[in-house]
């Protein structure tokens, strides 16, 4: 379990975060989620990247944005599942991850769907859409192997729990799973919940924070591990790289999920990184941490591409080109 030390950019980044959330007038309304529920229509437009294309695709109960490069892998793709603890819809930072994935995947297309969330679209709203948005890419040709799944914080949640769904109405897996910050116990029941309290600067010294929200559960049982993964079944998931910070409250949900799916016989790769907060990945490139995390995706990324790579489908003519080379080589 790699445990990366803080750098000195990174201890910087943590205090001005610490500052912001601990600033009453600001902090509170970032921590209840007041602020990131209006962010979507506040922000300016998303600058796509030259070279890609950006579509919405429309589906009876939410979109879905599909990032394109111009010729496009058709190898693999991922399905991206956002964060925003079941209240925040889609923003720009995941539109930005899905251009990092798509370059660190080597021209792979991302889909990621604006889910439902609560208070307004409680259990199972976000769930059904994340199963309706796995669905169509099936119908659009891929196959499960071809489809890496990535998901931060709720989504990370999400994406285990689509892979339990699966498994449970016998369906083959994705190829992989990406879990940043993972949400993965909607009970709380981990020690770090109370161990990281006082040393969150994003959620923590506040019982006001979106950890304690419990709009997307409402009536439901939080421990059906279609809500809270963590209380599921393991066995037979996918490859998963999971990454959170250290002074994170909801480290024990990274920590748990990655030694009970060991024990079930899944290959994971925790990485633990020191005095880092939730979410910090959102730097991108700009400190080393970050950087570094981001490194360590594309290299998942390359691993699960290389062990699924889907057989090469030749033509007639080049079939018989093939069969005439080896023609050749077993008469020397």
């Amino acid at each position: 379990m790699p445990q990366i030390e803080q750098s000195a950019q990174g201890k910087v980044l943590r205090e001005i975060i610490a500052r912001v959330h601990a600033d009453n007038r600001i902090g509170r309304r970032i921590q209840s989620g007041e602020m990131r529920k209006n962010m979507a229509e506040a922000e300016p437009e998303w600058k796509v990247p030259a070279g890609y294309t950006l579509s919405v695709i429309r589906q009876p109960k939410f979109d879905m944005e599909l990032l394109q490069p111009a010729i496009p892998s058709k190898k693999f793709i991922i399905l991206q599942l956002h964060g925003g603890a079941y209240v925040g819809k889609l923003i720009n930072i995941y539109r930005s991850f899905a251009g990092l994935y798509s370059e660190l995947g080597r021209g792979v297309s991302v889909l990621t769907p604006d889910f439902r969330v609560a208070p307004e679209d409680p259990y199972p709203a976000a769930f059904e859409d994340v199963i309706t948005s796995y669905c169509w890419l099936l119908s659009q040709g891929w196959s499960e192997s071809q489809i890496i799944l990535a998901g931060d914080s709720a989504g990370g949640g999400l994406a285990m729990a689509l892979c339990m769904y699966l498994k449970n109405h016998g369906k083959p897996l994705p190829a992989g799973i990406i879990a940043m910050s993972p949400w993965t116990d909607l009970t709380l029941s981990g020690r770090s919940i109370r161990k990281n309290y006082h040393k969150d600067p994003v959620f923590g010294n506040t019982k006001d924070s979106l950890v304690f929200n419990r709009d997307y559960v409402k009536g439901a049982d939080a421990s059906n591990p279609y809500i809270s993964p963590l209380f599921g079944d393991f066995s037979g998931f996918p490859p998963m790289l999971i990454q959170v910070g250290g002074d994170e409250m909801i480290l024990s949900d990274s920590t748990r999920v990655a030694k009970k799916a060991r024990r079930a016989g899944v290959r994971v790769r925790l990485s633990i990184y020191d005095g880092m907060f939730h979410m910090f990945q959102m730097a991108l490139l700009m400190v080393p941490e970050s950087k570094n995390a981001w490194k360590e995706v594309g290299r998942f990324l390359e691993i699960v591409m290389r062990e699924k790579q889907p057989a090469i489908k030749l033509t007639k003519r080049e079939k018989r080109k093939l069969i005439r080379e080896l023609k050749k080589e077993s008469k020397r």
